[in-house]
């Protein structure tokens, strides 16, 4: 997932060499004088433009906690913040406390970096179904911070155009309402598709209604090598496809059109009714001045009720060389505390990981986080199947059959194999 930084390749570094430099030390430099501790924190949320309220949350830490104070340091997500904590990770320099998602938590804690958080009062409130994403090996390496939504952007003022007043929930609807757009002259939906994640992503979406409504243990039936993607998730490649032989989509142009930048730019700027990105642009595009939703991906049969599509984002680990241990651990556990954590859940309008967690409403967000309550929700398995290498593979299988270069069969045979690599 680009903005969590889960496309990348991580240098093998054998545990045996991770362990003998923590004997080193890392992190922090240590106690001041006056007994203060500085704790380094490195990022890839809280600054550019995805500030999501955590400066505020280290200033009421550090309020919490006076003897404490937090050096912070924001990294570019993706390539960039890998190519920089995996140098200081080797040589034992990298922050107390760093972000990780399950990609990064499973290569790092492989290595021997990341310290075990089993044991610590929150990690029992994990929920049941996001603690697989926090684990390793049976270890609770990291804090989850947020279950975030993928899904479906509609611009309010371009609908009611059409006389439409709510976002489309089912794919009958759906494509009715994007005829009636495109016979209007408006551009129906825009789906930027440069990097594979958009093409990879929708099929997920879809498929969490139309494969998990009809299977929830569908992932684990696949892993078993009781269940295939031929001919499970053949409905969710249709779909795809539909949109193009309708002339809602045109495939070639957005596959030049990048996901991260100029995608929700145009959105921004009014340019198609319908867009596809995850809940943390909905702070940005509400800026823009137009009434916006964000709702699951309208997949099901006439009447159905969509699923929400989720991803585990952003986690905290604590540098397990870190010579500031208890301390990053309190900052940890601050975080975990639902007053302090549902300021990060409000920017990022995603929703808690733990049970009994807050989770925020808004507005634009009404669709989604009431199929989140109800229950009509699936996980990307990036923790299994779906991992950064499979998900980089799968997206560009989608991009071919997109552009006519593979049929359906051979495409749902490549993802197949994709997702059963190692």
């Amino acid at each position: 997932m680009k903005r969590s930084g889960r496309r990348i390749a991580v240098a093998a570094t054998v545990t045996a060499m991770a362990m003998s430099l923590a004997a080193c030390g890392g992190g922090s430099s240590g106690a001041s004088s006056d007994g203060t501790v500085t704790l380094h924190v490195e990022a890839w949320k809280g600054g550019g433009a995805e500030p999501a309220n955590v400066a505020e949350i280290n200033k009421a830490f550090e309020k919490a906690h006076p003897k404490i104070k937090i050096d912070f340091e924001y990294i570019t997500a993706n390539d960039t913040y890998v190519q920089k904590l995996q140098p200081e990770l080797l040589g034992g320099k990298a922050g107390d406390v760093i972000m990780v998602d399950t990609d990064k938590m499973k290569k790092w804690g492989a290595s021997g970096y990341l310290a075990d958080l089993s044991k610590e009062s929150w990690a029992g409130r994990i929920a049941p179904d996001a603690k697989p994403f926090a684990q390793s090996d049976g270890k609770t390496l990291a804090m989850p911070m947020e279950l975030i939504g993928i899904g479906l952007y509609a611009d309010m003022d371009l609908l009611k155009k059409v006389g439409v007043t709510e976002v489309p929930a089912d794919w009958p609807t759906f494509l009715d309402v994007l005829g009636k757009l495109k016979k209007a002259g408006i551009n129906p939906i825009a789906l930027p598709d440069k990097s594979g994640w958009t093409g990879s992503s929708v099929f997920q979406a879809s498929g969490s209604t139309l494969v998990y409504q009809k299977n929830k243990q569908w992932d684990a039936d696949f892993l078993n090598g009781k269940a295939s993607f031929d001919p499970d998730w053949q409905g969710p490649l249709d779909q795809l496809k539909t949109l193009e032989d309708k002339g809602y989509v045109d495939w070639k142009n957005e596959l030049g059109v990048d996901e991260w930048s100029q995608g929700p730019q145009n959105f921004s700027a009014g340019k198609s009714a319908f867009y596809y990105q995850g809940a943390w642009q909905v702070s940005n595009v509400k800026k823009a001045g137009f009434p916006v939703r964000f709702a699951p991906w309208p997949g099901g049969a006439a009447g159905t009720k969509p699923n929400g599509m989720l991803f585990s984002g952003t986690m905290w680990a604590v540098n397990s060389q870190s010579q500031q241990g208890d301390a990053a651990r309190q900052y940890v556990d601050f975080w975990s505390q639902n007053a302090n954590l549902a300021k990060y859940l409000e920017a990022e309008n995603a929703a808690s990981p733990f049970t009994g967690g807050t989770t925020p409403e808004s507005t634009e967000t009404t669709a989604f986080t009431t199929a989140f309550k109800d229950g009509r929700y699936r996980i990307l398995p990036s923790d299994s199947w779906y991992g950064a290498t499979a998900e980089t593979a799968i997206g560009s299988k989608i991009q071919a059959f997109l552009l006519g270069k593979a049929s359906a069969a051979q495409t749902l045979k490549d993802i197949q194999t994709a997702a059963k690599a190692k």
